[in-house]
């Protein structure tokens, strides 16, 4: 551990400044300072205290249950705001230090029980969407509505980068995603008052989301009853190299960085596909080349990861995740929304990993967008990301209503 430390929290004035100026909210984590009104001020690292969280659709509310109890912890250096213990949600809704953090989105009844989208009204079938890297639920919302508009339930589940973190460095993300799978063990388990069978597809966003489908199946895969009722696997921009440092800097630079990125611009493609008029607008969306700043982000994350990533423990989560997604995937329909132009996930790993699942005798279906950024594509071509998700759910209830 000792070399991410000095890498992160060492006296390095460019690694201070760079993170300063591009991402205030984490170089004040990283060294524990909060930056406000242009004045500094000192605070101290408290401990981590992350929640317990149970999704249950009864009211509940958060138990402490610290896990980091040493204060001089990598983890602890790290991030200076810790997860608030006291916070309490209700029958839909969770939330952590900085949101919402797990909802559940219920489709008008009426839409529900005519089973609008696949014809179905034996079933109630929920949606668990798994965020991007730092995404919020409100950046979900257009793919809450685009189901609940077809009668169809949705869980939403987002991942902070502090918490992808903890995962890395040992916190609570594992316990949240726990609960995740246990919620989803116990709802599964159950019928509707009516008796109508209850059922899941999981959408994930980039390889934050589909490691947590990863970790998900653990929960799933002893109960084969359970894993009869996932019924789609949909991936939008994931699926590539999990163990690869570049893929998580990569990663992590884009949501660090957000607009700053050179990721979160699509390419000249995008703009006719689209029929954008303005060119000076589109001249202005491109980056030819990074910026410096990125540059600088990319090579310290870049570093940062490939030690990380090799520590005995790290090693053991991730392959423990990837060998879920890679051997013990339902033999449902999947489906890969991905990209050419995408600067995060490499396009050519997520076609190696769709061959691979094919051989393995999984039925597999995808669409390469060419141009949009990535985890942009319903954004840049609503039109046909929309279709592509109609057509596989059909195809996805077909397949349940012939067996």
């Amino acid at each position: 551990m000792e070399a991410p430390v000095r890498f992160f929290c060492g006296t390095s004035i460019l690694n201070r400044q760079v993170l300063a100026k591009t991402a205030p909210y984490y170089a004040s984590s990283l060294i524990s300072h909060r930056h406000r009104n242009d004045a500094v001020t000192t605070r101290p690292r408290p401990r981590l205290q992350p929640p317990q969280c149970s999704l249950s659709l009864t009211a509940t509310s958060f138990s402490p249950n610290p896990i980091n109890p040493n204060p001089l912890s990598f983890s602890s250096l790290l991030f200076s705001q810790p997860i608030s213990a006291n916070h309490c949600y209700n029958q839909f809704l969770s939330r952590s230090s900085n949101g919402d953090v797990c909802k559940w989105n219920r489709a008008p009844e009426s839409l529900a029980n005519a089973g609008v989208l696949v014809g179905d009204k034996d079933r109630v079938v929920t949606v668990v969407l798994l965020g991007w890297l730092d995404a919020k639920t409100k950046h979900l919302k257009r793919y809450v509505e685009w189901y609940n508009s077809r009668g169809i339930h949705v869980l939403t589940f987002v991942v902070e980068v502090s918490e992808l973190l903890s995962v890395v460095l040992g916190g609570g993300l594992e316990q949240r995603m726990s609960a995740l799978g246990e919620e989803l063990v116990s709802w599964l388990s159950d019928k509707e008052e009516d008796g109508k069978e209850r059922c899941v597809v999981f959408h994930s966003f980039s390889n934050t989301g589909w490691l947590v489908y990863g970790y998900v199946l653990e929960f799933l895969k002893a109960r084969k009853d359970l894993m009869e009722k996932i019924k789609g696997c949909i991936v939008d921009s994931g699926a590539a190299e999990p163990f690869n440092p570049k893929v998580w800097a990569a990663g992590f630079s884009a949501a660090i960085l957000k607009k700053r990125s050179s990721a979160a611009y699509p390419a000249v493609e995008a703009r006719e596909l689209n029929e954008i008029k303005s060119e000076v607008s589109m001249s202005k969306m491109q980056r030819n080349e990074p910026l410096i700043v990125e540059t600088v982000v990319l090579s310290v994350l870049e570093r940062f990861f490939s030690v990380t990533l090799k520590l005995p423990g790290v090693e053991l989560k991730l392959t423990k995740m990837v060998s879920n997604l890679s051997e013990n995937q339902p033999y449902c329909p999947q489906l890969y929304l991905y990209s050419t132009a995408d600067k995060v996930i490499p396009f050519q790993s997520v076609e190696l990993f769709m061959e691979e699942q094919r051989r393995k005798g999984r039925k597999v279906r995808s669409f390469n967008f060419g141009s949009s950024p990535h985890v942009d594509h319903y954004r840049t071509f609503p039109n046909i990301y929309s279709s592509e998700l109609h057509n596989f759910l059909n195809e996805c209830f077909a397949v349940v209503k012939q067996l």
